[in-house]
């Protein structure tokens, strides 16, 4: 048979001695390196086939190991590859916190075809003994999506995550404020330089990096609506605004009691921009530092919590008022789809599962119906 040439780059095909033929094309590594891969085929185009296929990974930037890689290499190529830049940045500094320090550490020497269900059951063992069982569930959850991206990229042929089950979590219990509580904490915040924030967080549910991102021109008071389209984020030592969680803007109507207090910081704003002259940094949001400057995430926690500490309330995270909101919602008799809207979220079993808590009075209330619907007929 004529021999035949390839394009310089792609490779080389010749006859062994064993009247096979064999193929060998640099390819590119998880790691990023180049090495040599090397093909075989009982005929010669059966050998080109796959060097054209080794070709055409290739210029598609699909990586091709010469062996199988590691988990410790296949684990930070995939954060760079698949996560960064794909998924929110949060959602990065998460999974490779993860990678870092407990899947690396604890398979890391693994490779990707050789890693077992028992392995990983050892691993999801270990984690929960040296830190608990809901960090052990979300380092399944991203080993998880790291072997569901090699699957796609033909490096291995099966998930093995998959065949293993996540460690059972015993959910945390919520007891959000009732509506005296929160009547309590907003007087006791009334004399606070973020006393609007707190409104906003009690009276809408918004998140603490809603409240923060929020800016002047997402607000229009005449016609009592806020937009919420940002979040303000701090992420590996640095603060930056990014889109709402689910990526989508709401638009919000403005209770009543919103409109004095944003009014009220619209004016104590006006005041320190004179205050601060030529220090004055112009972002348009609506809280801000004493210089124009975004406000810390923490700071506006820490304030939450020292204003509820002060008058002697339980101590709950302000992410928890967002909890209490839909709770208030509810017991008002606000659908659930209504209730979803408001509070942002991309499912509504998140509201229903998740947001709303029945309180005892409720309870009694309901069981208060049923005495009226099952006691026995009188007899006529």
């Amino acid at each position: 048979m004529a021999s035949k040439r390839n394009p310089n780059g792609a490779g080389s095909i010749w006859r062994r001695r064993d009247g096979r033929y064999e193929a060998r094309v640099y390819v590119p590594q998880p790691d990023g390196t180049r090495k040599r891969k090397t093909v075989y085929g009982s005929t010669w185009d059966e050998c080109d086939a796959k060097r054209q296929e080794l070709v055409l990974r290739d210029r598609q930037g699909i990586p091709t190991p010469t062996r199988s890689a590691k988990l410790s290499e296949w684990l930070p190529y995939w954060l760079e590859q698949f996560v960064k830049g794909e998924l929110k940045r949060t959602t990065y500094a998460k999974y490779e916190t993860h990678v870092r320090l407990y899947l690396i550490p604890h398979i890391g020497s693994k490779r990707l075809e050789t890693l077992g269900a028992a392995d990983v059951r050892r691993m999801l063992a270990a984690i929960s003994d040296q830190v608990s069982a809901a960090t052990a569930k979300e380092s399944h959850r991203v080993l998880r999506s790291a072997l569901t991206a090699a699957c796609r990229e033909e490096l291995i042929s099966r998930n093995v995550v998959k065949l293993v089950p996540a460690p059972r979590v015993q959910p945390r219990e919520l007891r959000p404020w009732d509506l005296d509580q929160t009547l309590t904490f907003l007087e006791a915040a009334r004399r606070d330089p973020l006393y609007a924030a707190f409104v906003l967080a009690v009276a809408l549910g918004l998140r603490r990096g809603e409240v923060l991102g929020l800016r002047w021109s997402d607000i229009d008071l005449e016609r009592r609506t806020l937009t919420v389209r940002n979040q303000i984020q701090r992420v590996q030592n640095e603060l930056y605004a990014d889109s709402t969680k689910n990526r989508r803007t709401r638009v919000i109507p403005l209770p009543l009691m919103c409109v004095p207090a944003l009014r009220w910081q619209r004016l104590r704003q006006a005041a320190q921009r004179l205050a601060a002259a030529e220090r004055w940094h112009e972002t348009d949001y609506v809280f801000t530092t004493r210089t124009g400057r975004t406000i810390e995430p923490m700071n506006l926690s820490r304030s939450f919590q020292r204003i509820s500490d002060g008058v002697g309330l339980p101590r709950i995270r302000l992410h928890d008022a967002r909890h209490g909101c839909a709770t208030l919602l509810f017991a008002a008799g606000v659908p659930a789809r209504v209730v979803m809207e408001i509070l942002g979220h991309s499912q509504i079993a998140v509201t229903m599962n998740i947001y709303t808590h029945v309180s005892d009075d409720h309870r009694r209330e309901a069981m208060g119906h049923m005495d009226r619907l099952l006691r026995r007929r009188r007899p006529e």
